[in-house]
């Protein structure tokens, strides 16, 4: 497929790593296993931390939460909190730590977020926004972006999204990305909030018309390449979220779709060569298998011999008395059953 020409995206005054294709943010999955074999299948896709909360970051380990390898690089590091003073400091630690980018986490709606204020609750109060990203724009000099929801229940209407992002504008920050659902804070879980309310692509497309100087990153519902490159028509990037994690090759192709490059894509078993290295550095510290490979189920999404891989390395890895054999003995069977 051709690659297509897109628009110019704005000049910003901090203008960090390419946004215009990511991974998003996600819970317990974009962990620094994910991250590091996310990039031995893309070179430019930004990658974003799970959400650290700005008291687990200044009270907990903070190597454990900062902690990445160099090849994970272009990464972004996303912050939940509304402590304007706390965001600051962990916005300095961030940038002392090598990130490319600080996210703040206006998007989340589970009820033990809300409670800290921390997430899409947020967005019934701009002012603690606006005050958190003027904090840690001063704090650091690493562009500070927003993840935020199109809404909340009571708070929906276009106008209060157009308030809400011009007011955290003027506070200075420049990148937006916008998940294209509202956020039902009370009667829906998190997995509900990310399939019930519908999606309305049109008020992204409706932020970015009405504030051109942004930049504005669409997420939300995205699994197909095609409709990402149809919505970079009129936005600045795209946000992936689960299928990014689920199906993991897709992000093969986004190197020269996204940002043309034509460099050559290492194959699916090429991808678990290259992984074996950093499999076999993780077994000598004591620790295990599991915690790498639960992040590589997909990688033979649609494939014959997916269940089969999956199986594997969700029960047979368990029984094993010696993992990185094991490892090679799933490569070695994928290989054949991929040739076959």
């Amino acid at each position: 497929m051709p690659l297509i020409e897109h628009p110019a995206p704005p000049r910003l005054s901090r203008p960090g790593p390419s946004r215009r294709f990511s991974v998003a943010p996600m819970m317990e999955w974009t962990d620094r296993h994910y991250r590091y074999f996310a990039r031995l299948i893309t070179r430019h896709t930004l990658l974003y931390t799970e959400m650290v909360t700005t008291g687990a970051l200044l009270h907990g380990d903070r190597e454990r939460f900062l902690g990445y390898s160099e090849q994970e690089q272009p990464l972004a590091l996303q912050l939940g909190g509304s402590h304007a003073g706390e965001l600051a400091e962990c916005a300095r630690l961030a940038e002392a730590a090598g990130y490319r980018e600080v996210n703040l986490n206006v998007g989340c709606p589970s009820d033990r977020v809300q409670n800290n204020l921390i997430g899409a609750c947020l967005m019934g109060h701009p002012e603690l926004v606006v005050d958190g990203v003027k904090a840690m724009l001063d704090a650091c000099s690493i562009p500070v972006t927003v993840k935020h929801r199109i809404g909340i229940n009571g708070r929906d209407s276009y106008e209060q999204l157009a308030d809400f992002v011009g007011r955290v504008h003027e506070a200075g920050c420049e990148t937006f990305i916008v998940h294209a659902r509202i956020a039902i804070l009370e009667g829906l879980s998190p997995k509900e909030n990310r399939e019930v309310p519908p999606l309305r692509y049109e008020v992204v497309h409706r932020l970015k018309a009405d504030f051109p100087q942004l930049e504005i990153v669409l997420n939300g519902g995205l699994t197909d390449l095609d409709v990402m490159q149809e919505q970079l028509q009129g936005l600045d990037g795209v946000m992936v979220g689960r299928e990014a994690y689920h199906n993991p090759y897709m992000l093969a192709e986004v190197d020269r779709r996204f940002f043309g490059d034509d460099a050559p894509v290492r194959s699916r078993i090429e991808v678990l060569e290259a992984l074996r290295p950093y499999i076999a550095a993780h077994l000598a510290q004591g620790d295990a298998l599991h915690h790498v490979t639960r992040h590589i189920l997909g990688l033979f999404q649609g494939l014959p011999g997916a269940r089969h891989f999956r199986r594997r390395l969700s029960t047979e890895i368990h029984r094993t008395e010696q993992p990185l054999a094991f490892f090679d003995d799933v490569v070695v069977d994928m290989a054949g059953r991929v040739a076959g």
